[in-house]
């Protein structure tokens, strides 16, 4: 089956059936509560179930198409016959657009492939920053007030690899250091309520390497100065990576996975279809009454055909007493190859924590956008939540934070960010960077 012919079969699918969850079937203009959370259940991750059944209110939309933008359409045509995948799972002769844009279910690489898809989708493909974020964090028993919140300044990428937009492309190497791509988090005030809260700040740098041999290196800033884990050998990375670095959250987490997948054991799990946001209404996100804040509501929720690939990790460490995510089931779009939601499993193999992602697609974050205006509609994360379903914390991640004053906030492939400014020597004060 070509291109054309799948994703006309799945429109057809997607806009004539809404599912069965108990034998009526899901209509658009449908308001999905606690009340009736079990419509739902069979369109929903286990997890994102939990959620909706706690309280996460959903609007039922129809289903939009959400189009890739021409540039990256045309590297994908120009460039993708020639990519293959190596002996160990990477990429080999890639340059630009979706490595593999016909995907063969019998294929015994189908996962990995997807994966790649997924990690080079047409969200972004040359850099991103993120300004005025926020981390809110939600304890049990206490509904409607953080107990704790962290504004973030940026959350920053560059690639070096599959650029379509700002020179240099298709790649942008500097000295054959074989970095494929960097990221920047920070400053991260702790905590915002502080009363000397300019003097206590962090800023988190990772690195990462084409070559699979070859371990991320991250870098942790804060005022006291800098430590260097470069991994994976070393227990702070695993903590950085496979737990949390502020509430829930952790790293690997970022934008649904951010994990190198050399870590991981990937298998194809199949496909499906499954309620997502894609064009949320809300930006910013609005924090979720019904459920106390834990999540984000009342938000448009569409029908979207999506692939199921299991992730494990090949190092199962421990930092002091807590142990890895052991295991992420991640529902990636089909359309638009992001991911939508995505359950992890403790080392019991339990459901333990659940990830929904709040996306939105626009050409400019407002009407009234002035700095970030685009030629083509892009995907912008409104907000990404991190529940604990064995504890009843809830870290949620604002993109951008609703107790800022309204401005641009998002970048995407406009050369805000270069690879330079993504370098540790950069990040040694506070205000140059918060914005």
């Amino acid at each position: 089956m070509n291109r054309a012919t799948f994703f006309l079969t799945v429109a057809v699918a997607m806009g004539s059936v809404f599912g069965l969850a108990n034998g009526a079937e899901i209509e658009p203009g449908e308001l999905i509560t606690r009340d009736n959370a079990a419509r739902v259940a069979n369109l929903l991750s286990p997890g994102n179930y939990f959620l909706a059944r706690q309280g996460m209110e959903m609007k039922i939309v129809p289903t939009r198409d959400y189009e890739w933008p021409a540039p990256y359409k045309s590297s994908t045509e120009q460039y993708s016959p020639q990519v293959k995948l190596g002996p160990n799972g990477e990429l080999q002769n890639y340059r630009a657009g979706q490595p593999f844009p016909l995907l063969d279910p019998n294929d015994p690489h189908i996962a990995q492939k997807i994966m790649w898809n997924y990690q080079l989708g047409p969200s972004f493909s040359d850099d991103l920053d993120t300004q005025d974020d926020e981390i809110a964090n939600y304890a049990p028993g206490h509904a409607g007030v953080p107990w704790s919140s962290y504004y973030v300044g940026h959350l920053a990428v560059y690639r070096n690899i599959g650029r379509n937009y700002v020179l240099p492309v298709p790649t942008d190497y500097d000295g054959n250091t074989g970095i494929m791509q960097r990221l920047a988090v920070g400053p991260i005030v702790v905590p915002i309520e502080s009363p000397s809260w300019q003097s206590r700040w962090m800023w988190f740098v990772w690195y990462r390497y084409g070559d699979p041999q070859k371990s991320d290196l991250v870098w942790s800033a804060m005022n006291l100065g800098w430590s260097n884990w470069p991994g994976p050998n070393v227990t702070p990375t695993d903590y950085l990576t496979g737990t949390s670095f502020f509430g829930n959250l952790d790293l690997q987490s970022l934008f649904g996975f951010a994990g190198k997948f050399e870590d991981f054991d990937f298998k194809f799990l199949g496909e499906k279809e499954v309620l997502a946001v894609v064009h949320a209404a809300s930006l910013p996100a609005h924090s979720c009454a019904a459920d106390g804040g834990r999540t984000i509501c009342p938000e448009n929720w569409e029908l979207r055909h999506v692939y199921v690939v299991e992730a494990k990790a090949r190092r199962p460490t421990r930092y002091g007493d807590i142990p890895p995510i052991a295991k992420r089931i991640f529902y990636i779009d089909s359309q638009g190859w992001f991911i939508t939601a995505s359950d992890q499993y403790d080392h019991r193999d339990a459901l333990w924590k659940t990830l929904a992602i709040f996306n939105t697609v626009r050409d400019r974050e407002y009407p009234d956008s002035k700095a970030a205006v685009y030629s083509f509609d892009h995907l912008l994360q409104t907000a990404l939540v991190d529940e604990d379903v064995q504890s009843g914390y809830s870290t949620v991640l604002f993109t951008p934070s609703p107790n800022r004053a309204r401005h641009d906030t998002w970048f995407v492939d406009q050369g805000i960010i270069s690879q330079r400014w993504i370098v540790p020597q950069r990040f040694t004060t506070f205000k140059e960077y918060f914005y």
